[in-house]
């Protein structure tokens, strides 16, 4: 597929954030060229002015020098929550790498979410950030599942920045997200994973807006066995499977001798030996509650 990209100008990249994990979000791109199918971010169709499938486009953005970078210090930046940071245009247009150089020696922190391992490329100039994370979408160890349903990098090559980034100190997140019922086998991923990350974070699949009756014609074509399950969960708002998860999730780590948690900040733990296991699940009901909290603080 060829990328349509287009070159904009922005007042600023960084923007004030609601989600409970950061101070600021930045996204040094609009759109994404991994065009997952199940990417909630393709909302954002609706204020960008486009009318191309998502991941056929990606703007690049350009904003002015930021100025007295040093106010930020203590904040946290969440780079990627609407587009990966690490996509492939990153590679040529360098925007994230422009955005750590402005805001190195600032002393704020960083969060960076990401399924590539371009960001190996900038390990030297993250790991000078206080407190600096870096987070990987990891949700099958199937590359034919992985390739059905995005176009980022390979699951191996995204276990192997994961274990780059721990090796070099700086804290990492193996994020099994999205959790497709009866598809996703989380205990072979944490398996995987427990030896190279700090945390472990699990978030359930959420269908809405347009691609909830893509992946569920896919799950009907594909996976004819799970329809009705896929059917139950995300047309008649059944939560039993999640709740069953859940239950099966505390036993696992129990027996592996893993911290579990459920909708627990996280991220401010002090490292530990073992990773900590997190549980997102109806992080519908988890998002506003964490508002509330970081309102009131």
């Amino acid at each position: 597929m060829k990328i349509i990209i287009k070159d904009i100008k922005v007042k600023s990249i960084l923007t004030k954030s609601n989600l409970p994990v950061a101070d600021y979000s930045v996204n040094p791109y609009v759109g994404c060229e991994h065009e997952c199918k199940y990417c909630y971010a393709s909302f954002m169709k609706r204020f960008t002015n486009h009318s191309e499938p998502w991941g056929s486009f990606v703007d690049i953005k350009h904003w002015p020098d930021i100025k007295n970078p040093e106010k930020y210090k203590g904040k946290e930046l969440f780079l990627g929550s609407v587009c990966d940071p690490y996509q492939p245009a990153e590679e040529k247009y360098m925007r994230t790498r422009a955005l750590l150089e402005q805001m190195q020696g600032s002393g704020c922190s960083l969060s960076i979410a990401t399924k590539s391992d371009l960001v190996l490329r900038d390990l030297d100039i993250i790991k000078t950030f206080p407190n600096a994370r870096v987070s990987w979408s990891i949700n099958t160890l199937d590359e034919n599942f992985k390739n059905d349903m995005d176009r980022a990098v390979s699951i191996e090559r995204r276990f192997n920045a994961m274990k780059a980034f721990y090796d070099a100190g700086i804290r990492t997140t193996c994020f099994i997200s999205p959790i497709f019922p009866e598809i996703t086998d989380v205990p072979s991923i944490i398996q995987k994973a427990k030896n190279q990350c700090n945390l472990i974070w699990l978030e359930n699949l959420n269908l809405r807006g347009d691609y909830k009756f893509v992946i569920l014609k896919y799950i009907a074509e594909k996976y004819p066995e799970l329809k009705s399950l896929y059917q139950d969960i995300y047309m008649k708002g059944d939560r039993s499977y999640w709740a069953k998860l859940d239950a099966e999730m505390k036993d696992f780590c129990e027996k592996e001798n893993l911290l579990y948690v459920r909708n627990d900040d996280s991220i401010k733990r002090p490292f530990h030996e073992k990773p900590i296991v997190v549980n997102y699940f109806f992080h519908e009901e988890i998002i506003p509650s964490a508002k509330n909290k970081k309102a009131a603080e």
